[in-house]
């Protein structure tokens, strides 16, 4: 199983900069969504199956994924947040960003829908409905992928959240969504983690199917240029094994059998190259 760690023991569990892992030992920073999904765990297994690799992965939001990498404590990441992304490769922190993946996500709420959410046309309405009603929305507030999503969102709402009824968990994807169905509260939320908590909350799906809420995953390299303490190796072997048919294979059924759905799609057109052997 995959061992995820929460933040605050990352420098225990990655090491500090400047002390290698061993060869054999690949430091993954991903986001929570993979992991509490299931997702991950899956990938793992099948990775280490061979035996030549351990991979050591940690999820918490993209940002700090990012950190992680902008200080060598991490090999290879596996985030959602594009914007940053690209930034982070242009610093010289990462090479090789390849956008593989997506899922989406859904606006969720109570039952009731105090601010009648069900009706909007799209994320941004929605969102609007929600401020207009004084309904409590509960945000990662964790500079995630999902996080700047919402920013994002409510950006294009035109509307700045009040904090009486902006809620900052500071917390992963499974966290916040306990805190909203705590409170009853309004959330935005990868739709693969909402359908790995569905039977153990009573938020539903309130505003889905907009474009603006495709959520897309990249891999990229710690630039060994930057920080050569890097296992370049092993994580150009878990970048090639996340491109190849197998693991494809593998994320395309991935929910099938337990959710009745797909819940990732593969966006990545397999090269030759990158085939395990």
């Amino acid at each position: 199983m995959t061992r995820i760690l929460c933040a605050a023991v990352i420098a225990l569990f990655f090491g500090c900069q400047g002390k290698p892992a061993p060869e054999s030992v690949v430091r993954l920073a991903t986001t929570t969504s993979v992991q509490d999904s299931g997702l991950l765990d899956i990938l793992t297994d099948a990775f280490q199956a061979d035996g030549k690799y351990t991979l050591q992965a940690i999820a918490v939001g993209s940002g700090q994924a990012m950190q992680l990498g902008k200080t060598g404590e991490a090999d290879i990441l596996l985030v959602h947040s594009p914007d940053d992304e690209k930034q982070f490769v242009a610093e010289g922190y990462g090479t090789d960003r390849t956008t593989f993946l997506h899922n989406d996500f859904v606006i969720l709420g109570p039952a009731a829908d105090p601010a009648k959410v069900k009706g909007a046309k799209n994320a941004a309405e929605a969102f609007k409905r929600i401020a207009a009603a004084e309904a409590l929305f509960v945000s990662r507030a964790d500079k995630s992928g999902t996080h700047k999503k919402e920013l994002k969102l409510w950006a294009a709402a035109g509307i700045k959240p009040v904090k009486a009824f902006y809620l900052e968990a500071g917390q992963g994807m499974a966290g916040t969504l306990s805190i909203a169905n705590e409170k009853k509260a309004y959330v935005l939320a990868d739709r693969s983690t909402y359908l790995a908590m569905k039977k153990n909350i009573g938020l539903e799906i309130v505003n889905e199917g907009d474009e603006a809420l495709i959520n897309r995953y990249s891999l990229i390299l710690v630039n060994t240029a930057k920080f050569p303490k890097v296992n370049a190796g092993g994580a150009r072997a878990f970048f090639g094994f996340v491109l190849s048919e197998p693991a494809r294979d593998m994320i395309e059924k991935f929910g099938l059998d337990k959710y009745g759905r797909q819940l990732f799609f593969y966006d990545y057109r397999i090269k030759s190259d990158y085939q395990l052997k």
